[in-house]
């Protein structure tokens, strides 16, 4: 097969699941709602269960459910008939993955499942599966077809599967108001976790700083602004307080008002009090400043308004002095 053809191919496997997924999304509904709601009220843990394909979708959805706030564990219904099922408790409740419904495996492990008092949800492409008959709340992930030449290949059913527990994990983070610093707790190692935890002292940049007097003229700022590579020219008094910045977007809007007149004073166009950080402020913190001012850069100050540093989003990015591989 040439090239062109096998691109064609790849992409056709994307489109099938394309339209998998958007079949999905017309099916989130109310009783997807009811698996939100039951699963935030949870006192115990989520147990994830499947078999074959559906189990590896399983252990990744416990893993995402168990990394953004919400306990979870993925237990094998072959090692849960011989014993596992005395890791349950009354206050869990169980989601159960079979795209057929059928896997008898899984269904042979309901009803001791049950015993426990624990309610289940259901995950299958069939609602009127046995499974679908046993579980108190099922979640419809039925795709037109699967990608596979023969529609045979666990393949869309998966990646739908996946993304229906995704959406589950991300509704509740926002149910249990899960924050930046939750996952930081969660992820004390790894690059997410590494870059969360910097603080404005350990990014910032001290020398080389495109600073100006407060009393300089635009025909002053305007060379080093352009030299800084920041964007940005911050101003202070002579007792090195922050007393304003000038962005390039300032230059260009005080340019298209006509007010940027060589011999004028940087003062005049300059924001004054701007957004600034402090040295233990976290990088989570800062990015979102920068996100809610949109913004940047950002002066790092002392307890006495000092200027200390300056920041920039490259740097939180790891496209600066940063660098968060190994």
């Amino acid at each position: 097969m040439e090239n062109s053809n096998w691109i064609k191919a790849g992409q056709k496997v994307l489109d099938i699941e394309i339209q998998g997924l958007a079949s999905l999304k017309e099916r989130i509904g109310p009783e997807f709602s009811r698996a939100v709601e039951l699963l935030a009220q949870c006192q115990g843990r989520v147990v994830v269960t499947g078999l074959g394909k559906s189990g590896l979708v399983g252990r990744k959805v416990a893993a995402t459910f168990s990394s953004t706030g919400t306990p979870a564990f993925f237990l094998h219904p072959v090692e849960g008939a011989h014993g596992d099922m005395g890791a349950l408790r009354k206050e869990d409740i169980v989601i159960a993955i079979s795209y057929s419904g059928k896997t008898q495996e899984l269904n042979a492990i309901i009803p001791a499942l049950r015993s426990f008092g624990c309610p289940i949800i259901g995950m299958t492409g069939k609602p009127e599966s046995a499974l679908g008959r046993l579980c108190d709340i099922i979640l419809n992930v039925n795709v037109p077809r699967e990608a596979c030449p023969h529609n045979l290949a666990p393949t869309a059913s998966t990646t739908a599967t996946l993304a229906m527990g995704d959406a589950l994990a991300v509704c509740l983070m926002q149910a249990k108001a899960f924050t930046e610093k939750d996952f930081l707790r969660c992820h004390p190692a790894g690059a997410l976790g590494e870059r969360l935890s910097q603080k404005a002292a350990d990014c910032m940049h001290s020398q080389n700083i495109p600073r100006l007097l407060d009393t300089a003229l635009i025909k002053e700022a305007l060379p080093t602004l352009d030299a800084g590579g920041f964007g940005t020219v911050v101003f202070t008094n002579e007792k090195n307080e922050l007393t304003g910045i000038l962005t390039d977007g300032d230059v260009r809007r005080s340019l298209c008002r006509g007010e940027l007149h060589p011999e004028r004073p940087v003062a005049d166009v300059m924001t004054r009090n701007p957004a600034y950080a402090q040295p233990d402020q976290s990088v989570a913190e800062l990015l979102d400043i920068m996100e809610n001012k949109a913004i940047t850069a950002l002066p790092v100050l002392g307890p006495d308004k000092t200027l200390l540093g300056l920041v920039h989003m490259h740097d939180l990015l790891g496209k600066g002095s940063l660098t968060f591989s190994r």
